[in-house]
């Protein structure tokens, strides 16, 4: 995890699952809005919440995820 932080990835923690994401490899297909607005929601800040769904549902959007620019670590 901490090599995702150098690499620029930032680190949003929860409960049971941590979340990390890099803005710069971001291609805004916005599949993580799309695919849990609870959890991922721009309009907020922290504008990802990793306890607000199951980490088996943020797991699943994440790999949604076209650009690589979300990764999870489970707890």
């Amino acid at each position: 995890m901490s090599d995702w932080i150098e690499k620029g990835y930032r680190e949003y923690r929860g409960e049971k699952i941590d979340v990390y994401f890099n803005t710069a490899i971001c291609e805004h297909a916005a599949e993580c809005v799309k695919g849990d607005p609870a959890v991922f929601d721009t309009s907020r800040k922290p504008w990802i919440v990793p306890d607000n769904a199951t980490p088996e549902k943020v797991q699943e959007v994440i790999h949604r995820c076209p650009s690589g620019a979300l990764k999870y670590r489970v707890k």
